[in-house]
Formats: C-alpha cells, structure tokens, sequence
C-alpha cells in the first residue's frame, strides 16, 4: 500500500552530492519545519524524465518558490553520481536531487514500480507530493507508463 495523504514519511535517507562528495539526508531532519515539493522520477537520463518532467520544474521553480514552496526535490531510484550529472546536464542546480540508490525510501513509501522485464529492476512510481512539517499534503500519482498529474503545470495549477 503506498503512502496517503495526510501520512507522515516514513524514516528514511537519500543522497545528495555535496562540495566534498556524497552526503547522506535524514528524511525526517530535512522535511521539518518547511514545506517541500518532492517530484519522483523513473529514472534520470529516460526519455519523458529528461525531456519533460525534470525541465518543467526547473522552468517553474520560481512560479512554484512562489506558492510559499521552501525546498523542491527530485527523487529517483539512481545512484548519487548519476543525479549529480542529470542535474548539471539540465541546469537543475536550484533543485535537490535526491539519490535512492537502493529504493529504500522509495518502498518505505510503497512507491515503487517493478519494471525488471524491461530490464531497469526496481525504480519509482512517477509523482509529485506536497509535504509540509513531515506530513504528505497533496499526492499527484500517475499510474505506471503516464505523465500526467505529477508535472510541474499540473502541480502549479493545483496549489
């Protein structure tokens, strides 16, 4: 069962590459106190990943910065390494991006999606969540294969 509205994360960590390389992120320590915008992502470098999801918030960063949004994240079951290099390769640098090497956080949160015959293993269902103090506000979920709700015109529509 994944998560619902008005759930708190679960614990967890992802990793961020910082000045001095990977730094691991208590879930927990990072979404208190603020409200935070996590976007997740099949996989960085993909086809509707790279061409849409991810540019779309970082053309609305600023639209969205104005919703009263403190933090936003891009999440993806990828390594540290990876999302540091699909964050210069589309001039994300205003976003966190999140690595969940393992999908720890991502099946703690039952977002995972299974597309091993496809040959990719275990990644992340594509969504967008509002979070505010901890606690998952709004929760846009595409079902597997569409990008529909979990965009960054969507989302803006909706706060």
């Amino acid at each position: 069962m994944s998560i619902l509205m008005g759930d708190m994360l679960p614990h967890g960590a992802f990793q961020v590459m910082g000045e001095e390389g990977p730094e691991t992120v208590d879930v927990t320590e990072f979404f208190s106190d603020k409200s935070v915008l996590m976007f997740a992502v099949p996989g960085a470098f993909t086809p509707t990943c790279s061409a849409s999801h991810l540019p779309g918030f970082v053309v609305h960063f600023d639209a969205l910065k104005e919703k009263g949004i403190d933090e936003i994240v891009c999440l993806s079951v990828n390594d540290v390494f990876v999302m540091n290099a699909w964050d210069k390769a589309n001039n994300a640098e205003n976003l966190i991006m999140a690595a969940d090497g393992l999908a720890e956080f991502t099946c703690s949160m039952g977002l995972e999606l299974d597309i091993s015959a496809a040959k990719m293993g275990i990644r992340s269902r594509r969504y967008a969540m509002l979070v505010t103090n901890g606690i998952v506000q709004q929760l846009w979920l595409d079902e597997p294969g569409e990008y529909k709700v979990s965009s960054a015109e969507y989302v803006l529509s909706q706060l």
